[in-house]
């Protein structure tokens, strides 16, 4: 009786999650994400742009407990940037 509801259709969530074809890394980005690499970095280089700039006034007016969130936000942005520099570089290398 419910031996047509198996999940092994390439259409189905397992297809739609294995395309586009990717090896490795590139894995860990989400489809629709790897589908749009380039508008992704854009809105990443953005937010780290957000959190460096919230980062260092927070680090330049605060006291010792607003230090801590300060550098969190630096280091966020340091992430948001690394990522996005690996989402553009994985982009051109792909369109080459």
């Amino acid at each position: 009786m419910y031996a047509q509801n198996d999940n092994t259709d390439p259409t189905g969530l397992r297809g739609w999650w294995a395309s586009p074809p990717r090896s490795g890394m590139q894995r860990i980005i989400s489809p629709w994400e790897y589908r749009h690499r380039r508008a992704w970095a854009g809105v990443r280089i953005a937010g780290g742009s957000v959190a460096a700039v919230l980062g260092a006034v927070i680090l330049s007016k605060a006291a010792n407990a607003w230090a801590i969130f300060g550098a969190f936000l630096l280091a966020v942005a340091a992430a948001n940037f690394s990522f996005a520099y690996w989402e553009l570089t994985i982009a051109r290398s792909k369109s080459a």
